[in-house]
């Protein structure tokens, strides 16, 4: 369990301090301003460098819907009833999570920010204990309760690859990062889902004034 307040958690009979909790304001040279508020209440935030950094972190469009593609069939016949993690997670979605975080890593790099892979950050925060994309997270003490959706009309999908992974596609489409996983990712989700995800355009960079715009002018920006 984790005390809100000092950040400490006590697992396997240990007591460690979390970390993990990025921080960012827009603009970014207010972090400092920000970060010295939220201390007071979550001592372990740290700053990143900016929001893209903050955004391209966020690992739910990573994790979800590979987990849900591969086992959808599942989730149609049982209604979801099985562990969402511990249950979903085999080496065969292991291995598609761990292209899909290789890849907004590759994003992140290209734009200066520094993306900490999934694993690792889910361990410095407490929900793994390892680090690990098998064993992480079908063995994580944060998920091991988490149930599987009861249908694929879901936000695992319908939120995480329209605003989640359609954005990082395409602004890597701009940077010049390739993301074929996350582009098959995107592709079997509308056929699943008979829904054209890219076509809706419900996030994309140009929307945030990041369009058509170098690394070096993103990172400005």
């Amino acid at each position: 369990v984790a005390d809100p307040v000092t950040g400490e958690v006590v697992q396997f009979g240990k007591t460690r301090v979390l970390d993990g909790l990025c921080i960012a304001a827009l603009p970014s040279s207010r972090t400092p301003e920000l970060l010295a508020k939220l201390q007071a209440v979550w001592p372990q935030a740290e700053a990143a460098r900016n929001v893209l950094q903050t955004t391209l972190q966020n690992a739910n469009p990573v994790l979800h819907p590979a987990i849900m593609l591969l086992n959808a069939s599942r989730i149609e016949n049982t209604g979801g009833d099985f562990l969402f993690y511990t249950e979903g997670v085999t080496p065969a979605s292991a291995r598609l999570i761990e292209t899909l975080d290789g890849e907004r890593i590759a994003l992140g790099r290209a734009l200066g920010v520094e993306v900490v892979p999934d694993p690792e950050l889910g361990l410095r925060q407490g929900y793994l204990s390892e680090a690990t994309y098998l064993k992480g997270y079908n063995q994580g003490i944060g998920f091991a309760g988490s149930r599987a959706p009861s249908s694929l009309e879901f936000r695992y999908l319908t939120e995480d690859v329209p605003y989640g992974l359609v954005f990082t596609s395409e602004l890597a489409k701009e940077i010049g990062v390739p993301t074929p996983g996350i582009d098959a990712v995107i592709t079997l989700a509308s056929i699943v889902l008979g829904t054209d995800f890219r076509a809706q355009g419900k996030r994309l960079p140009r929307d945030l004034g990041l369009g058509d715009l170098t690394p070096e002018r993103v990172a400005a920006l």
